[in-house]
């Protein structure tokens, strides 16, 4: 046998994800790489390790068997990586966050410091819907999750980071159309939304729900990224984050719509179970919010306080 890490690192996540593609787009490698490693990996076991059926790809039950040993194996290695770290005094061990769809915008401005002060912390950020951010909470599968609707099922401990408004939004027109009233627009114009359960949508149908307001016609996107861009196209209007259409605004592409009832205003908190026995790491990274949150909030997000 003269398989390497690599080749195990590679073999684990197309058995996690059950696809060379998304294996490939996780690992920042393009996808014949991927399919390289892997049939080099295969060579040296007389077994499948995996099978394609359909056009799809399956792990076969001595290639899960296989995933097993190769996960075991890569947690010793950095394991030893670790200790090695630790030996010399540096901070060491994983930070895993899950973080709902729209807080990409946000949290990378309150981690970019801290990860580059211990370089021996490797960091873990599923970006996600609020659905599947709370269930890996649940699941204590990461010590962290930013969420702006915190959870009512689970006893959790929380750091609120800073406010998240969420404006209705269209492309910029010069010549708009002036409305009579909020449910007269409303009646009129395409509205795009987030799908079930995005944090987004829920704010959405909240606000619409409570103002009785009748929807025209009703669009359903996956993303906000792709929300926004619809919206940019002129397929119709949504209610964002600020947080996620700061250069549009900028350029002038995007133009909020002033109605009564708007901006939604909610918090981005960072979250925890408190029955969660905290790494070193995930300590650390708690006092080092405590010690820097306002003045990342002050030097990074001063320009929502424009709007």
């Amino acid at each position: 046998m003269n398989y390497t890490l690599h080749q195990l690192q590679i073999f684990l996540k197309i058995t996690q994800h059950q696809s060379i593609t998304k294996a490939s787009q996780e690992l920042h490698l393009t996808q014949p790489a991927v399919s390289i490693q892997l049939k080099n990996l295969q060579d040296q076991f007389s077994i499948p390790l995996t099978e394609v059926v359909g056009r799809k790809l399956y792990v076969t039950d001595f290639g899960k068997e296989i995933a097993v040993a190769a996960e075991n194996i890569l947690n010793e290695v950095n394991a030893i990586n670790y200790k090695t770290l630790s030996y010399k005094g540096q901070l060491v061990g994983r930070l895993k966050i899950a973080v709902v769809s729209t807080g990409k915008y946000v949290m990378p401005y309150f981690l970019s410091n801290f990860m580059e002060k211990h370089n021996g912390i490797d960091l873990t950020m599923d970006v996600t819907n609020k659905a599947s951010v709370i269930e890996s909470l649940e699941k204590n599968e990461v010590d962290f999750a930013l969420v702006s609707v915190l959870p009512k099922q689970l006893k959790i401990e929380t750091v609120r980071l800073m406010e998240n408004r969420l404006f209705l939004v269209g492309k910029k027109q010069l010549n708009r159309k002036p409305f009579k009233s909020k449910k007269q627009f409303f009646e009129e114009i395409p509205l795009i939304y987030r799908e079930v359960g995005s944090a987004t949508r829920n704010a959405m149908e909240t606000f619409i729900n409570k103002n009785k307001i009748p929807i025209y016609k009703k669009i359903e996107l996956k993303s906000n990224e792709a929300v926004k861009q619809a919206v940019l196209a002129g397929l119709g209007y949504s209610i964002l984050p600020l947080i996620g259409i700061k250069n549009e605004l900028k350029n002038g592409d995007l133009e909020i719509i002033e109605v009564k009832g708007l901006p939604i205003r909610t918090h981005w908190n960072l979250i925890w179970l408190k029955s969660k026995n905290l790494s070193p790491a995930a300590s650390s990274y708690l006092q080092y919010l405590e010690d820097e949150k306002k003045q990342i909030i002050s030097t990074d997000f001063e320009w929502t306080n424009s709007y």
